[in-house]
């Protein structure tokens, strides 16, 4: 799962000594290992895991590609205690996740090449197994959205259908929710990031359900809109041209597109029908380790799409004190086009 050549082709073009890692998720990407603290020295010749003795056996079976160090003081005592050791001088590190006092203490010890988002960029493409994972979690998803439709009812408050979101994702295997909730009905849909509240659903409101499991590490994010009892024709209305956007956008994605290109495709849709104003947030992102990863599917983003790179598309339309409409799915970008991973039902359900 591992590109290590692409990690090592880093160290050669910037003349390293050696590569450091600390942040979660890169660390966890580039050994396996689940374990809250820890750091990764790569060399030219070597791969090293320095962690404490909590996780000495996990270490062993996790990171089988690395050879592991037992921390023994202070993890950033300890990194630069090491790096002195094995005389290594010249250390990439990862720019945009490094506080000043931890850049302070290496700098004034070593000569330090910033390597902002380098891992990320590498992360970006996604091995089959990696698309395995992520094709779990969406599959808990679209199981876990088939079930809420049954188990909604008016009267019901928002939190309560969080709770049995997350309840029902854990019975099938997710290590729980990739973010935290969102469920937002009646006017609290024009809310995009609409959290549950303690809200109740009442009849004759749309409900917009955003949720996601975490299977072996790996996020899906998927999000419906729905009715209960009935929705005013405004709402169909906006529904269908959400969902007409969306299905433009799955169907001219294409590898080779910028971001930029890609997401001009649903919200020149959006604005045609008068909503452009109403739809302030980007088409999609990347997914992967993390529920957001890059590359972005905004119009502000160049960056080109590229096969076996795992994305949302999501357009949506908020109207203020009326409610709002967000249709996504996860896809993974094929020599053709779009594969997507998600695959609940998006017709206008009425419960």
């Amino acid at each position: 799962m591992i590109k290590f050549d692409k990690v090592e082709a880093l160290i050669e073009k910037n003349n390293l000594d050696a590569m450091l890692v600390m942040s979660d998720y890169n660390r966890r990407y580039l050994t396996g290992f689940t374990g809250s603290s820890g750091a990764v020295i790569i060399t030219r010749e070597h791969r090293f895991l320095l962690s404490d003795f909590r996780y000495k056996a996990q270490a062993a079976r996790q990171a089988e590609h690395f050879e592991f160090v037992l921390q023994d003081k202070g993890l950033l005592d300890f990194i630069i205690e090491f790096l002195d050791d094995k005389g290594l001088k010249t250390i990439g590190f990862e720019g945009q996740h490094v506080n000043y006092n931890t850049y302070a203490q290496l700098d004034a010890r070593f000569d330090l090449v910033p390597l902002s988002s380098e891992i990320e960029k590498i992360r970006m493409y996604k091995t089959s197994d990696e698309v395995s994972l992520i094709k779990r979690a969406c599959e808990i998803a679209d199981e876990t959205y088939d079930h809420i439709l049954k188990f909604i009812k008016p009267g019901q408050t928002e939190l309560e259908v969080r709770n049995e979101l997350e309840h029902h994702m854990r019975k099938l295997g997710a290590e729980g929710s990739s973010f935290d909730i969102i469920v937002a009905s009646g006017e609290r849909g024009a809310l995009p990031h609409g959290v549950a509240s303690g809200k109740k659903i009442e009849s004759g409101e749309m409900v917009t359900l955003d949720f996601g499991a975490y299977y072996e590490g790996y996020a899906s994010d998927i999000t419906r809109s729905f009715g209960v009892g009935s929705v005013t024709e405004e709402m169909e209305k906006v529904h269908d041209i959400v969902l007409t956007s969306q299905l433009a956008a799955l169907e001219k994605i294409r590898n080779g597109m910028t971001g930029r290109e890609a997401d001009a495709i649903a919200r020149d849709i959006i604005t045609e029908q008068g909503y452009g104003e109403n739809f302030g947030h980007s088409l999609g992102h990347g997914l992967g380790l993390e529920v957001h990863e890059m590359p972005g599917l905004a119009k502000s983003s160049d960056m080109v799409l590229e096969k076996d790179m795992c994305v949302t598309v999501e357009p949506g339309i908020y109207i203020d004190d009326v409610g709002g409409v967000r249709i996504e799915d996860d896809c993974i970008i094929t020599d053709d086009g779009l594969e997507k991973l998600s695959h609940s039902s998006k017709e206008l359900f009425i419960i």
